[in-house]
């Protein structure tokens, strides 16, 4: 019982350890460069573009996501 608890706690502190190492400052000037659209998690790109096109086609502006302002013309 003491072994099972003692693995529970190491595995707790690793964990929160790992998650803290993950936590990062950026610099405003490093930004721009994380905010490229080639830095975003994108695992199923197809389903992305098929939303992104239903996206800009109901909103009746082009680019949709990227581009600011819509097609009503309200901003």
């Amino acid at each position: 019982m003491i072994r099972t608890t003692r693995r529970l706690v190491r595995l707790v502190v690793a964990l929160a350890l790992l998650v803290a190492g993950g936590c990062a400052t950026v610099q405003p000037w490093d930004r721009d460069l994380l905010a490229e659209k080639k830095m975003s998690f994108n695992p199923m790109p197809m389903i992305l573009a098929v939303d992104e096109h239903i996206y800009f086609s109901k909103e009746a502006s082009m680019g949709g996501i990227d581009v600011a302002g819509g097609g009503c013309g309200c901003n």
